[in-house]
């Protein structure tokens, strides 16, 4: 049946995107200090940048791609929960689809015009590299901080809680399962007011861990869907 291979597919990209994200995160706290160096101004993160090579480049752009998998993530979750709750796994999939497509859009200009600006900023003399300086930040604001991060970590949030709401509500996992992941979906909408107070850094740190976790949770429990009308459990 369509929909049974769609929740199927769904589940995989979850469990996959899960380990994608946890190797290519690893690797550029390894290689580039990431994190931490989001922080850092221009004339510090873009040779750092550079320094990585054509692997670091290519990581990135793997990085900027991981998201699409939002996309066959909310259509599984659509099609095997909207039996009981159509309204909300209908918002939950357009949720879906608008965190896959805004953090591909943040996550895309590393890979792309920051690489071109550090090319440029190697050899930019004093002149010229406050303007470098300028355009780094203002990318890094409206692409990262907006856009990246706060609408995408919005979108997929959202997603994470209608979905585990639909699982609660439906009685068709243990009601702790389906709190771990209203917690998690609850955690990312907290911590992703991170840029505007530091407040709420502890809260985004503790869903960094929550959040790969809950999504090889929610994978396997989408593959053990085994009809289209079937509880996730698997009845």
């Amino acid at each position: 049946m369509p929909g049974r291979t769609s929740v199927r597919v769904g589940g995989w990209a979850l469990i996959l995107g899960a380990l994608g994200f946890l190797g290519v995160f690893s690797y550029l706290a390894a290689r580039f200090d990431y994190p931490a160096i989001l922080d850092g101004p221009a004339g510090v993160v873009l040779p750092r940048l550079t320094a990585t090579g054509p692997s670091g480049r290519a990581v990135w752009a793997l990085y900027a791609f991981l998201p699409l998998i939002w996309i066959p993530a909310g259509t599984g979750a659509y099609y095997a929960l909207r039996r009981t709750h159509p309204g909300a796994m209908l918002t939950a999939l357009q949720c879906a689809f608008l965190a896959a497509l805004s953090m591909m859009a943040g996550l895309m200009r590393w890979p792309t015009v920051h690489w071109r600006l550090a090319d440029l900023y190697a050899s930019a003399d004093a002149s010229q590299r406050p303007v470098l300086d300028a355009l780094f930040d203002g990318l890094n604001t409206y692409l990262g901080n907006y856009i990246g991060e706060f609408l995408g970590e919005l979108g997929f949030s959202v997603f994470l809680l209608l979905s585990s709401w639909a699982m609660l509500r439906s009685r068709i996992v243990p009601s702790w399962l389906a709190l771990v992941g209203l917690a998690t979906g609850a955690a990312g909408l907290i911590g992703m007011f991170r840029n505007v107070t530091p407040a709420v850094a502890p809260v985004a740190a503790l869903n960094n861990y929550l959040l790969p976790l809950w999504m090889i949770v929610f994978g396997i429990l989408l593959l053990r869907q085994r009809d289209e009308q079937q509880a996730i459990a698997g009845g």
